[in-house]
Parts: C-alpha cells; sequence; structure tokens
C-alpha cells in the first residue's frame, strides 16, 4: 500500500516546522518552494545594513532534508491550486497530493500607492537585501563627490516607513553603521550630515509594546540621532522624495518601506476560497479550508481568527500553526481529531541598538542590555545551521568590541537591479 502524500507548499517559519514535524512519520513528505533555502528573515536587515552576509542567514533546504526518510525538495514556482482535483500546478509540473499545507508567507503590501511600489526598497528577500545595502554605500560614495547642497543632503536622508519592529532595528543599526563605520570610510561626510527618519502612521513606534518600551525605544533613537516622525503617513514617492500627507516633502534617495504585508500572491490562484483582510485565506478553527479538510493554511497566509481578531502575521504564529498542522494530520491518519488551534502568545521583542532591546513575555517586561542579550540568544537559537550560528555569533562579537561591519561591498550601482 503506498503511502499518502503531504505537500507542503513554502519553507518559511510555518513550513519548516511543519516539515520537521512531519518527517519521517509514515509519509511520502514533499516540499515545495521557489528559493533552494530557507531565510531567517527577522536578520534580513543586518544583511542590508552591512552586519551579516547573506549565506549566514540562509540554510539550503535540501541540505536539511537529506537525512530525512520519504522527504524530498521541489524548486518550483506555484501557479495554481486546484483544490477540487487536489492539485497543484507549478512552472515546471502537475503534482498531486493527499493533504496540503500552504505556507506560502507574505509579500509588501504598499495600500495602492503605486508610486511607493516603484521607488521603495522593503526587505522581504534575500536579493532585497544585497539592493538596499548596495543603495547606502553608494548613496555615500556619490555624496562624497556631490557640490549641491540639497542634492547631498537628499543623498544623506534615509527615510524608514513604518515603526514596527523591523523599522526600529534597521533604524538602529543604519544608525551605527553610519557612525562607527561609513563616517570613517568618508571623511568628507560628517555622522550629523546624515538624517534617519522614521514615519510611523500611528500615535507610537512598536504597538504590539506596553507604553513604557514604546517610550524607551522612541527616546533611544532620538538620542541615537534618529528622527521620528509620529501620526504621518507617506501619500507618494520619486526617486528623489517622499510626500506625506498634509504636503510635506522630504529629499531622499533612500526609502525603506516596512509599513504593512499581504498574503502572498498565491492566496488568490486558489478559486472559490473566501479570503479576509490583506488578502489571506479565511480557514476554520482547525486551519483547514471550509470544504476541504485535506487542506491547511498556516502562516502569513492564513485569516485565522481568535477572539474576533485575525492572528498577527508573525513568524510565531506561523512556527505554532505548522507544528499543529503536522500533528492533526497524524491524527487525522490515526481516526481522531484536535481541538481548535489556540495560538500561546510568548511575548515580543525588538533591538535597538548595542545593548539595547524591549522585551516582554509572561508579563514581565524588560529593557536595556538584558532584554538585548535576550534577543541576541532567542535569534541564535531560531537561526538554523550550527555554522550559522557561528559564524553570526562571531561577527556580532567581533562587530561589538571593534565596532566595525566587514561587508562594504557594492555588488551593483543599478538600484533596480535585482527588485521586482
Amino acid at each position: 500500500m503506498s503511502k499518502k502524500r503531504v505537500v507542503i507548499a513554502g519553507m518559511g517559519f510555518g513550513g519548516l516546522r511543519a516539515a520537521k514535524a512531519l518527517a519521517g512519520s509514515g509519509f511520502e513528505l514533499l516540499l515545495v518552494d521557489r528559493n533552494n533555502y530557507h531565510l531567517f528573515q527577522p536578520l534580513l536587515y543586518q544583511v542590508a545594513t552591512a552586519g551579516l552576509e547573506e549565506e549566514e542567514i540562509a540554510y539550503p533546504l535540501r541540505g536539511l532534508v537529506r537525512g530525512w526518510k520519504d522527504t524530498t525538495f521541489l524548486l518550483a514556482e506555484i501557479i495554481g491550486i486546484n483544490v477540487a482535483d487536489r492539485t497543484i500546478r507549478t512552472d515546471s509540473e502537475v503534482i498531486s497530493y493527499d493533504y496540503l499545507i500552504i505556507a506560502a508567507g507574505s509579500r509588501t503590501n504598499y495600500f495602492g500607492m503605486d508610486s511607493v511600489a516603484k521607488n521603495a526598497f522593503d526587505l522581504k528577500r534575500l536579493d532585497q537585501a544585497e539592493d538596499l545595502r548596495n543603495q547606502i554605500l553608494f548613496m555615500f560614495e556619490r555624496a562624497e563627490r556631490e557640490s549641491d547642497v540639497r542634492r547631498r543632503e537628499a543623498l544623506l536622508t534615509f527615510v524608514i516607513v513604518g515603526g514596527g519592529p523591523t523599522g526600529v532595528e534597521f533604524a538602529g543599526a543604519l544608525r551605527e553603521l553610519i557612525v562607527y563605520v561609513l563616517s570613517k570610510d568618508h571623511p568628507t561626510i560628517a555622522s550629523s550630515e546624515t538624517r534617519i527618519i522614521i514615519v510611523e502612521a500611528a500615535n507610537s513606534l512598536l504597538t504590539a509594546m506596553p507604553d513604557d518600551l514604546r517610550e524607551y525605544a522612541r527616546l533611544k533613537l532620538i538620542s541615537m540621532g534618529v528622527e521620528v516622525m509620529l501620526e504621518s503617513k507617506v501619500i507618494g514617492a520619486t526617486e528623489e522624495s517622499v510626500q506625506l500627507f498634509g504636503g510635506t516633502t522630504i529629499g531622499t534617495h533612500t526609502l525603506l518601506w516596512s509599513a504593512g504585508v499581504a498574503a502572498a500572491d498565491l492566496a488568490g490562484a486558489i478559486p472559490g476560497i473566501e479570503r479576509g483582510g490583506a488578502g489571506r485565506i479565511v480557514v476554520q478553527p482547525d486551519l483547514t479550508i471550509p470544504g476541504h479538510p485535506n487542506v491547511m493554511v498556516i502562516g502569513d497566509m492564513a485569516c485565522c481568527l481568535t477572539n474576533g481578531a485575525p492572528l498577527p502575521m508573525m513568524a510565531p504564529v506561523a512556527s505554532q500553526q505548522g507544528e499543529y498542522a503536522a500533528q492533526s494530520i497524524v491524527a487525522r491518519e490515526r481516526g481522531a481529531s484536535l481541538p481548535a488551534f489556540r495560538y500561546r502568545d510568548k511575548g515580543a521583542m525588538a533591538t535597538i541598538g548595542k545593548s539595547s532591546a524591549v522585551a516582554v513575555t509572561g508579563g514581565f517586561k524588560f529593557r536595556g542590555y538584558i532584554a538585548w542579550l535576550a534577543w541576541l540568544l532567542l535569534h541564535l537559537f531560531y537561526l538554523v545551521g550550527f555554522r550559522n550560528r557561528v559564524v553570526v555569533m562571531m561577527n556580532w562579537t567581533y562587530a561589538y568590541w571593534f565596532q566595525e561591519r566587514q561587508v562594504r561591498i557594492i555588488t551593483s550601482k543599478n538600484r533596480r537591479s535585482v527588485r521586482s
């Protein structure tokens, strides 16, 4: 009797957790992703700010699965899913399944602003992080030989839209890169000439944090030289400026958009499926699609309601849902069922700069050095691959003691070269 096939579409945090739980459990397991690596997205901003190399936060998927029984990997782009006949259409072949876990993640949400989508950088992929690093380094090269005061100011102005963890962490890391490294590489450019501006539509940064930690993060960034503009909205952008609601225009050549995400485009490739906010697929309490109990959606693509509100699009949610999806499939094959999925919120954290972070877990709040140390250890723990952990730890130690960033290589001068 042939084994039932479980296909996992997407190998982010949720897909990887589901795959680990199902490997060797009596199923034929097929993992499908358009990349041949698992990406640790929380550290993408460190690639963009010259702190880490790309390969240090990615791990080859074939290297992961080669020791897993009855598990194979397919490098392919999924372009359609037919839940009626249980098939997946990719750019290379059609795949059948008995169970399907959809975990394709998210894309950047520009809320319909085409000019922003055209001119902003984002941090969802490795090549985007490299592209942003190229841009930052090249702006300093251009500014060094720019004689026009206004153009030089725009070249040295960096605008970050979104005051969540990505925006805050990137702003702090970029400020440290400029102060400790780039101002020394470019002695004709003083760090005081540069501007880093966070634009946030809400009335505080890190809205998921308690009020005192939000204020700590804001004051810490300001003390580092980062400008924080709260209750401000971006309405448009060009290659050389950002327009805010109310008429303010900021001259800049570098705009990072971290103000929102939406479900991956694959969510729209499944006909007859209800979708909620941000294009997410509405799922039942057991994470299945209504009418299709053999199809589960997890992570950023899933609109899973808890107390009437959808769960946030975060890695911890995806990881827990991946574990649940695997356990649910195993239980079903044994004639049993699991209770509805329940997310266990273990807290949140964000690093601001050297020896400074904020964290909340289990009703306890931390800030400063202790929170920063906890952030380091937790990210090292969840990073995939022993070598990656060792190399990242060495790089962090080197940067801490010598205040240096080694990855200052411009691989392209064309800001559009690797973006889509």
